[in-house]
């Protein structure tokens, strides 16, 4: 049953997309340390399992787009043909590499045409312990809280191939002290059954992901659409903290939609995605130019959303989104 509304947070948290990865290559240590001292109170990694077993921060399974493994001719025959949850996909996948060799790979920006590549070929990919450890050193040197907010990638299509990401997941947050709704982390999927079962193995806080498109690749909802109305939020609040909605589903066209209100009054907190800079991706109202790498207004968007009374964000650009939250609560 849902808890009952609920209540607002005084101060929204600002939540690190794949780390500040509109400055550095996504998940990596590299950029969830930048998106800490830029004043995140949350880092998020996306989480996809190794062949022996290990959790790793990568955005997808398929590494090309975001390694180097291309340039590795020892991984050549690695390439291969996958389909994952309907869609098929040719490349490298972390699942056929064991952790070491990983390791031997580097990050490099994975959008080229909108950021810098400076960074290219100089991190390592991570683990999900060495973000762990990361977060409570920070919070320690710091002397305030850094969460984790981890997202289990593809949860079906990995527990179909016996690497299922929940179990070692949990273990991983257990050895860590995180077992309960006050530990400094949130688990979020764009799954439904998965979140079923991890809110039978913790106490920690679960965030169902919202697409703005389609439905859950576990196919236990119709459609994304159909879970953002009262009754399809009502029945979310049963095993689910709060939502992530994409920003898009906040809107219809300048005019906000009951979205937020609605999945309050469910009980459910709400965390929408992704704010980033650059005028391809803010909405079109909060453009500057017609150059798609040039920054939009993300902090007037921003601003849009928590005007709406939203619980947090998920942004690329952590500076922007810490100093835009904390100018519109100076404003309250």
């Amino acid at each position: 049953m849902s808890a009952g509304p609920a209540k607002p947070l005084s101060s929204p948290i600002v939540i690190a997309h794949r780390g500040a990865s509109g400055e550095r290559p996504e998940h990596t240590l590299a950029a969830y340390d930048l998106a800490i001292r830029e004043g995140a109170d949350v880092i998020e990694p996306d989480l996809v399992p190794t062949k022996d077993g290990h959790l790793v921060a990568r955005h997808e399974n398929e590494i090309s787009g975001t390694t180097d493994v291309a340039a590795h001719p020892e991984f050549a025959d690695r390439k291969t043909t996958k389909t994952i949850d309907g869609q098929t996909e040719t490349g490298w996948f972390t699942e056929d590499f064991t952790l070491a060799e990983l390791k031997t790979l580097r990050a490099r920006e994975r959008l080229p045409q909108l950021r810098s590549t400076a960074y290219d070929r100089q991190f390592p990919i991570p683990t999900l312990e060495e973000i762990i450890a990361l977060a409570k050193t920070r919070s320690k040197e710091l002397g305030r809280t850094i969460a984790i907010y981890p997202e289990t990638k593809h949860p079906t299509y990995f527990a179909s191939i016996g690497k299922g990401t929940d179990a070692p997941l949990v273990a991983a947050l257990t050895e860590a002290g995180w077992t309960t709704a006050e530990a400094p982390v949130f688990i979020q999927s764009f799954e439904v059954n998965n979140l079923k079962h991890l809110k039978t193995m913790t106490g920690i806080r679960l965030i169902q992901l919202l697409g703005g498109e389609g439905g859950p690749a576990d196919k236990a909802a119709p459609s994304y659409v159909a879970m953002i109305s009262p009754e399809g939020l009502k029945q979310v609040a049963t095993y689910a903290w709060g939502i992530g909605p994409d920003k898009a589903m906040l809107w219809r066209g300048d005019a906000p939609t009951t979205l937020v209100a609605d999945a309050h009054g469910a009980g459910l907190r709400v965390h929408p995605w992704t704010y980033r800079a650059e005028n391809v991706f803010v909405r079109p109202s909060f453009r500057r130019g017609d150059d798609p790498k040039a920054h939009g207004d993300v902090a007037g968007e921003i601003r849009a959303a928590l005007g709406q009374g939203i619980d947090g964000f998920f942004t690329d650009f952590p500076q922007i989104g810490v100093d835009t939250r904390n100018a519109y609560l100076r404003t309250r």
